[in-house]
């Protein structure tokens, strides 16, 4: 925009009217100079006066229509269909006011001069201002990135209107895969085929692709992220509907692509029976409720209309943050339930058993764990205490009350686990199959599932983070694999599969295909509208085998290895066989146990080490307490291996001072004529062994004797030194 339209787009909104005013006084002048010029085909009406009498009526008439009609109130960047209607009226009442004015007053003036001002007047006042719209937008219009929108329909168009009246992007073409559309034109844009994308991106400088298709399938939108990843430009996406209804998003809030839209797998509806069994109208308590599956929980079981639910945290802030939510929930038409935060360990009984005592507890989820497998690893004994000692203490307390149902959340880690987590895992589930075989009052359901979106520790925002930050992506393996499932969804069939228990029940979730790390780290990368490439590692040319193998490019990816505990892949069943129910994604299955009092005794033995810190008898115990677990790498707890270098010290300490004694006493003899040289006492002779041992500790002489060492100190350091060499 030139320096003089910025300038006069810059001036306040008094000065503008006033602009205007004077422009429009001009504009009627000339319009009717105009018109008295093309009637008469000359000139000459310019030296007759009585032509010149109509405009001191018409103007101030027509500048006072104008002000009524709020000419001077419409911003002329924002002029649209009743802007223009109002433009019209003006110019026919200031029309209709010259034509009495030449009526009235006989005025030199041919009848027809009233129509053709109106034309001139409709053409040069509404002209000016939707002219200098036209540059304004034409300004703005040059600064936006061109966009590409696939979907064509009610989404498409809709979004079309939302960006041609923002300042980021300008729609420049519809994308849609149906061939009734294809080819038509749509609010002024052509309607291409999906085949065509990428001549479209080049023709017009395409910078990002929209997708406004909402209401499609997750595996819908899949086809046509696979179809679009290849072009190298960012592809981004408007909300659900779901979330535009219920006020979470807004229709034109842009967002990057959903992980749950590459894994291509739709959510099955919940069933309203089986949610709201364990949860309507009772006393619900969720331990580790600030935790991802935890506060998901929460907000699920919230819906279900519990008589009271009480938050059960560790953590203050996480506590403190999912209070926040509730409360946000409820306000308005939300559930009324009494929602109470308590802060809590599950370490702690006495206060588990008061609280489900206190308030009639009914049913208890019990998503408190540590899940983050390398920190478990190095802090076994605390991710022991909390995963194992903590779900025994929940247990307990909750038999000892008369819980009507426990439901454990578990993982798919607890199959043949390789790391302490998953073996932490596969104990509390073995605690949980043993209490509900001692007694029936309670009853215990076990849930077990891979990795949930969005979670703490999850790839998918770690991914995300290092695409802005320029990279490189770090993938610890080539070939891993991860199960993967919404938080939402997971949390749903878990209250679903706790309503169909009947006592030591094990659930597991379909968690569909696995999915393969590179690949997602791969596709995320394409979707940002980057090129990824491989880090020249050995592992990296086995991943780029299926892949387009780059050697250059804008996000590196690299190998970084499988951290202690890790697995390459991932397992659900442990004696691979399951049966099915009700409900087609759980599924039960028949797993081993142990008997209480041989279960005791491993705890009892476990409590023991881990008390004692002994991390090579901790990992004997796991290994020989039926739960599979097979670890493949050294251990890496932070106490376990600073005892370990400490010991290493000591013993390296310990050798050295032996050495030294059988040196010093080797010299003692060629040290003792050196004394005897300088008139030390006898006592230097008796007290040497001890200064070598504490040279700092003066009591080893009197002060006397000291004064003398002090004179003989060079001649004993000399006849050491020689022998030494």
């Amino acid at each position: 925009m030139s320096p003089y339209l910025s300038m006069l787009f810059g001036l306040s909104r008094t000065s503008k009217r006033v602009i205007q005013v004077i422009a429009d006084i001009v504009l009627i002048t000339v319009s009717f100079m105009g018109a008295m010029w093309l009637r008469l085909d000359s000139f000459t009406f310019l030296i007759k006066p009585g032509t010149w009498l109509a405009l001191p009526i018409v103007v101030p008439v027509s500048i006072a229509l104008f002000v009524k009609l709020g000419f001077y109130r419409a911003i002329i960047r924002y002029l649209g269909l009743k802007a223009t209607q109002t433009i019209l009226i003006g110019i026919i009442a200031s029309s209709i006011v010259l034509g009495l004015t030449v009526v009235l007053f006989h005025l030199p003036i041919p009848g027809s001069v009233p129509f053709i001002y109106a034309m001139l007047a409709l053409i040069t006042v509404g002209g000016v201002r939707f002219g200098l719209r036209h540059l304004y937008l034409s300004d703005k219009e040059r600064r936006k990135s061109n966009v590409l929108v696939y979907g064509a329909g009610a989404a498409g168009r809709q979004l079309v209107m939302s960006l041609r009246h923002g300042r980021d992007y300008r729609p420049v073409a519809f994308v849609d895969f149906a061939p009734k559309l294809q080819g038509s034109h749509i609010q002024g844009l052509k309607v291409y085929a999906p085949e065509e994308c990428s001549h479209i991106i080049k023709v017009y400088g395409v910078e990002k692709f929209l997708l406004a298709i909402p209401e499609a399938t997750r595996a819908r939108r899949q086809e046509v992220l696979e179809s679009v990843e290849t072009l190298n430009v960012p592809v981004q996406t408007i909300p659900d509907m779901a979330d535009v209804i219920s006020g979470k998003a807004k229709f034109n809030e842009l967002r990057d692509v959903a992980i749950e839209d590459l894994l291509g797998r739709d959510p099955i509806p919940p069933d309203a029976s089986l949610m709201g069994a364990d949860i309507a109208g009772k006393v619900v308590m969720v331990t580790g409720a600030g935790g991802s599956i935890g506060s998901e929980l929460s907000r699920q079981i919230l819906a279900q209309q519990p008589r009271q639910l009480l938050l059960i945290d560790v953590s203050e802030f996480s506590l403190y943050r999912i209070e926040q939510d509730i409360t946000h929930m409820k306000m308005g038409e939300g559930p009324k339930a009494l929602c109470l935060p308590i802060l809590a360990s599950v370490q702690d009984g006495e206060r588990l058993e008061a609280l489900m005592r206190l308030f009639h507890v009914d049913t208890v989820y019990h998503a408190a764990a540590y899940k983050h497998v390398p920190l478990v690893e190095q802090n076994m004994a605390e991710g022991i205490r909390n995963n194992v000692f903590g779900t025994l203490t929940m247990a307990k307390a909750a038999v000892a009350v008369g819980v009507e149902k426990v439901v454990l959340i578990s993982t798919d880690k607890a199959v043949r686990p390789t790391n302490v987590m998953g073996a932490t895992k596969r104990l509390a589930e073995l605690i949980c199959q043993a209490l509900a075989k001692e007694q029936s009052a309670t009853r215990f359901a076990m849930v077990r599932f891979g990795n949930v979106l969005g979670s703490s520790g999850s790839v998918v925002p770690l991914f995300r983070n290092q695409i802005e930050r320029g990279g490189p992506i770090t993938v610890t393996h080539p070939d891993i694999t991860r199960y993967f499932m919404t938080i939402p969804e997971a949390s749903q069939l878990v209250i679903q599969a706790g309503a169909m228990a009947k006592g030591g029940d094990v659930f597991v979730l379909d968690m569909g295909e696995p999915v393969r790390i590179t690949d997602l780290a791969y596709r995320m990368v394409r979707l940002s509208g980057l090129q990824p490439y491989f880090l020249e590692t050995p592992e990296g040319e086995r991943a780029v085998q299926p892949l387009m193998k780059e050697k250059k490019g804008d996000i590196g990816i690299r190998f970084s290895g499988l951290r202690p505990g890790e697995k390459l892949y991932e397992e659900l069943l442990i004696a691979d066989a399951s049966k099915s129910t009700p409900h087609p994604r759980i599924m039960t299955a028949n797993e081993s146990m142990l008997e209480w009092r041989e279960l005791q005794r491993v705890l009892e033995a476990l409590d023991s080490a881990c008390q004692r810190q002994d991390m090579d008898q901790v990992r004997k115990i796991l290994r020989s307490a039926s739960t599979g677990y097979a670890p493949q790498s050294e251990m890496v707890d932070i106490r376990w291996l600073q005892k370990e270098k400490r010991e290493r010290m000591l013993d390296e300490t310990a050798e050295g001072s032996i050495g030294v004694q059988e040196s010093l006493e080797h010299n003692q003899v060629k040290l003792s004529p050196a004394l005897a040289m300088s008139g030390a006492s006898a006592e230097v002779g008796a007290a040497l062994p001890a200064w070598f041992d504490e040279p700092c500790q003066s009591s080893a002489f009197s002060d006397s004797t000291s004064a003398k060492l002090g004179q003989t100190a060079d001649t004993a350091k000399t006849v050491y030194k020689s022998d030494k060499h």
